[in-house]
């Protein structure tokens, strides 16, 4: 399991990146499953680095969430000032 790249995740579409991030976390429930039951491992870094290939995800998406909040924003406010 290789490390996502920021800028390979900035890459990819929205629908591409919610599809990548439902893969890991699948991936990170299979590894974990495999863990509680006494299995050893193939990789024994494998989930730490799922987990920060989710958080990095997570972070990207919620950053534009927020760009894309603050944007919206200024312009419903001047479309309430110049009806009112």
């Amino acid at each position: 399991m290789a490390l996502l790249r920021t800028k390979e995740i900035r890459a990819m579409d929205s629908a591409t990146r919610g599809q990548k991030l439902k893969e890991l976390r699948e991936e990170l429930m299979h590894e974990r499953g495999v863990a509680a039951m006494g299995g050893a491992p193939p990789s024994p870094g494998k989930i730490r680095a799922l987990r920060s290939n989710i958080a990095r995800i997570l972070t990207i998406m919620n950053e534009e969430a927020r760009v894309a909040a603050r944007t919206a924003a200024p312009a419903e406010a001047t479309a309430e000032e110049d009806a009112g």
